[in-house]
């Protein structure tokens, strides 16, 4: 079946800043918490274990696959095997399958660790025959049964000793990837250690992972090159930076640590005005009450058909109506937060295909949260039924769709998580 991620890269390719955007669940925890990595059970009886299980886990996974409204599902190598060769699930969906190819030692999250805050040493627990056919050695036909995309992590931590051995060892993937004819995307973290260790200061650090990101990537040739990136969004100034230094860049962003349904599609919504074409959420669908009603909120965000507020009412109104109780109310997660971001006010929205900024001065910071402002009401127009999609099985769950002329919110701004590897 045809591929809507490889349909949206198309048009991408043809028009950088098209408005369709790319949704990923990233369900690739288990490769970094353990235990932890299914997510909160709802429901512990005393005594009890706090967490679901890795049955359950991947259940959800086969859940969001049938929904069929996100565009990249990636997984760790174990599970992939089990779904994409065992089991065939992404044979007849659009979504595509793809793997976490290593798991470096910052995302190590383990109880009672210290590796989160010690400088990234690169490693990797699959090996890409593993990952394309669930076996070495491997003919052709078998490397053909499982996933053919997969996220490199890299993280660099201003020392220089560690970070060329991080860039060896994407150089020794990237080559392998290529004679193998399998894709990547890159996701860079922030540095992981102390601003102590690391010495650039909070408001550079956006400045820091863009330069290295084109540095590194000036001496690869398209045929190694990522087909997309996952960064920290660090505000509308340093994303729009980098979306215009090289407009064959797709640059999406990585979802961060749990927090309110505001946060996340507030993100979403910031990044994509300024150039974001990519999204991937991990903990915070798998720690929402309902994943598939906030995957569908997610998809209508990115479709710019729900503002973020709008998408947080919407999201409520699905939970009451199928019983599932929230875990804040209604006013708590229509809050901001996240830390107070400062950016230049001289950043502006892409508009018309062209990143633009007037003057090209840098403009007064600003700051803003949710806290405090009154929650707009959004008249809904009802529940529809989502319009058909070629080569997609609707989900049977309705859609909701505001009422035209439904009042804008205020525009603020957000951020997530320092380093990022919390998203997992």
């Amino acid at each position: 079946m045809p591929k809507s991620l490889d349909q949206k890269l198309a048009l991408l390719a043809k028009e950088r800043f098209h408005k369709t955007f790319i949704l990923a669940d990233a369900k690739d925890a288990d490769m970094a918490l353990g235990i932890a990595a299914p997510g909160p059970a709802r429901k512990v009886a005393p005594g009890g274990f706090p967490y679901r299980t890795l049955a359950e886990y991947r259940e959800q996974i086969r859940r969001i696959i049938r929904q069929e409204l996100v565009d990249i599902m990636l997984m760790s190598c174990s599970t992939n095997e089990l779904l994409t060769i065992r089991e065939r699930c992404f044979d007849r969906s659009p979504v595509t399958a793809a793997v976490r190819t290593n798991d470096s030692t910052d995302i190590h999250l383990c109880r009672g660790d210290r590796y989160s805050v010690s400088p990234s040493l690169p490693f990797a627990s699959p090996t890409l025959d593993h990952i394309q056919a669930g076996k070495s050695p491997c003919s052709p036909w078998e490397r053909s049964r499982g996933a053919n995309l997969g996220l490199y992590s890299v993280t660099f931590n201003n020392i220089p000793e560690r970070d060329r051995e991080t860039l060896q060892a994407y150089k020794a993937f990237r080559l392998e990837a290529e004679s193998r004819g399998f894709r990547h995307f890159l996701e860079v973290f922030d540095p992981n250690v102390p601003f102590s260790v690391h010495g650039v200061p909070e408001d550079q650090i956006g400045g820091f992972v863009n330069d290295h990101i084109c540095r590194m990537l000036a001496g690869v040739p398209t045929s190694s090159r990522p087909v997309f990136l996952k960064i920290v969004y660090h505000g509308p100034r340093y994303m729009e930076e980098l979306c215009r230094y090289d407009e064959s860049l797709i640059v999406g962003i990585l979802g961060g640590g749990s927090g309110t349904t505001y946060d996340a599609f507030k993100l979403l919504q910031e990044a994509k005005k300024y150039g974001a074409r990519v999204a991937l959420f991990g903990r915070k669908i798998n720690h929402a009450e309902d994943q598939l009603a906030f995957v569908e909120m997610l998809r209508h965000v990115a479709e710019g058909e729900l503002s973020a507020e709008e998408a947080v009412r919407a999201y409520h109104g699905r939970l009451q109506a199928t019983g599932v109780a929230p875990q804040r109310s209604l006013a708590d997660d229509l809050v901001l937060t996240t830390t107070i971001m400062r950016y230049a006010a001289s950043s502006v929205p892409i508009d018309g295909g062209r990143v633009t900024s007037p003057g090209g001065a840098p403009g007064k910071s600003e700051a803003s949260t949710l806290k405090g402002t009154p929650a707009v009401s959004v008249p809904l127009a009802g529940v529809v039924k989502p319009a058909p999609v070629p080569g997609r099985t609707p989900t049977s769950a309705p859609m909701i769709r505001p009422a035209p002329g439904a009042p804008a919110a205020k525009r603020l701004l957000g951020s997530i998580p320092r380093h990022g590897q919390d998203e997992l």
